[in-house]
């Protein structure tokens, strides 16, 4: 017997449970896993977009508005600026025709590597409950861009923030039915405070994350 049967058969013993599962122990199992069954919700009144802007500021994220796509790279130089940042980032390819030129960023689309400073991305969606963004890997959106560089830029669609954490599950297993091989969840900045219990920003990643949310 393995380590991980040992376990299991230990846990099994706990619930008063004894030897292999049974055909109708496993089905229903396999039921509840489909149902998608959801656990009782906090109640919040508030929408979705002014909850995700309220816990972002929480988590020492940055917000800023945008009508459109059309205004993020004037919005986004502009907060390169304020920070004495350079005007130069990598970003998802759907994001490199959005017209950076016009407003003096250089921008490639590709992974990021350890010398880039800036990150661009969009999400997959972003949760209103918890201010967390929500990125799926892929060739089109390497998670290297919102990883590796110190400022991560993240697009968010308000039309892409749904209310809580299960929202966003069921919105994956609507649209896209499996998982990607990774699910990253952001919430705000890097941050640890293994060392003398102190918080401390961009251990682990980006020290910066500034969130454009658009309005259409």
């Amino acid at each position: 017997m393995s380590a991980r049967e040992r376990i299991l058969a230990r846990i099994r013993g706990r619930q008063g449970r004894s030897g292999e599962p049974g055909e109708a122990e496993i089905a229903a199992v396999r039921a509840h896993l489909a149902a998608h069954a959801r656990n009782a919700m906090p109640h919040d009144t508030r929408d979705a977009v002014s909850r995700f802007r309220e816990r972002a500021l929480s988590l020492a994220s940055t917000v800023a508005e945008a009508a459109t796509f059309a205004d993020v790279p004037a919005l986004v130089a502009s907060y390169l600026d304020e920070r004495g940042l350079p005007r130069r980032a990598v970003c998802w390819s759907a994001l490199v025709e959005l017209g950076w030129g016009s407003s003096g960023i250089a921008v490639e689309a590709r992974s990021a590597r350890s010398d880039d400073l800036v990150g661009i991305t969009g999400v997959y969606c972003a949760i209103g409950e918890t201010g967390t963004l929500m990125t799926l890997s892929g060739v089109a959106t390497p998670p290297t861009v919102s990883l590796l560089p110190e400022t991560h830029i993240a697009l968010v669609p308000c039309a892409r923030i749904v209310p809580s954490m299960e929202d966003a599950w069921a919105l994956v297993r609507r649209e896209h039915g499996t998982l990607a091989r990774a699910v990253n969840f952001i919430s705000g900045p890097s941050r640890t405070a293994d060392i003398e219990q102190t918080v401390t920003l961009g251990a682990h990643g980006p020290y910066r994350v500034h969130v454009v949310l658009i309005q259409s």
